[in-house]
C-alpha cells in the first residue's frame, strides 16, 4: 500500500500536537537557569545536602554544586534533573566547549558543564567545607 499525502498529512498533525501538548505540560522547562536554581536542585534531589555555591552550564544543561564535604553534579535527562554526590577532586578535562567531569558511573556518564573553565570548577572546590 503506497503511502499517500493524507496519511503524511495526518502524521505531521499528530506531531504538531504532541509538541503543543509536551509545551503544555511544560516538559521542555527543565533547564538550569541559575546557581540559586541550581543549588536548590541538589538540596531536593540529594538527602542531607547543604549547598552554598554552584557553577552551571551556559546552556543549562548541567551544573556543579558545593555542599558540606562534596559536590553534586546535577544533569538534565529528558523532562528531569538527575543529580550526583562526587568526593573532590573530580576529574575533569577542559574541552573546546567548557569542562568535562567524569562521575565515574557509567550509567550517569561524564558531563559536559558547557562555557565553564577548569578554574572556576577548581575554585569551586576549594569551597568546600567539611562538617
Amino acid at each position: 500500500m503506497p503511502l499517500s499525502w493524507e496519511v503524511i498529512g495526518y502524521g505531521l498533525a499528530g506531531l504538531i500536537g504532541l509538541a503543543l501538548v509536551a509545551r503544555w505540560l511544560r516538559l521542555a522547562e527543565s533547564r538550569i537557569s541559575d546557581a540559586a536554581q541550581a543549588r536548590e536542585m541538589a538540596e531536593n534531589l540529594l538527602a542531607g545536602f547543604v549547598a552554598h555555591g554552584a557553577v552551571v552550564g551556559t546552556d543549562g544543561n548541567a551544573a556543579l554544586v558545593a555542599g558540606s564535604g562534596a559536590v553534586a553534579m546535577l544533569k538534565r535527562r529528558g523532562a528531569k534533573v538527575v543529580a550526583r554526590r562526587l568526593l573532590p577532586p573530580v576529574a575533569l578535562s577542559q574541552d573546546v566547549e567548557g569542562v568535562r567531569v567524569e562521575t565515574g558511573e557509567q550509567m550517569f556518564g561524564g558531563v559536559l558543564l558547557f562555557g565553564v573553565t577548569a578554574d572556576e570548577v577548581r575554585s569551586l572546590e576549594s569551597s568546600l567545607t567539611f562538617h
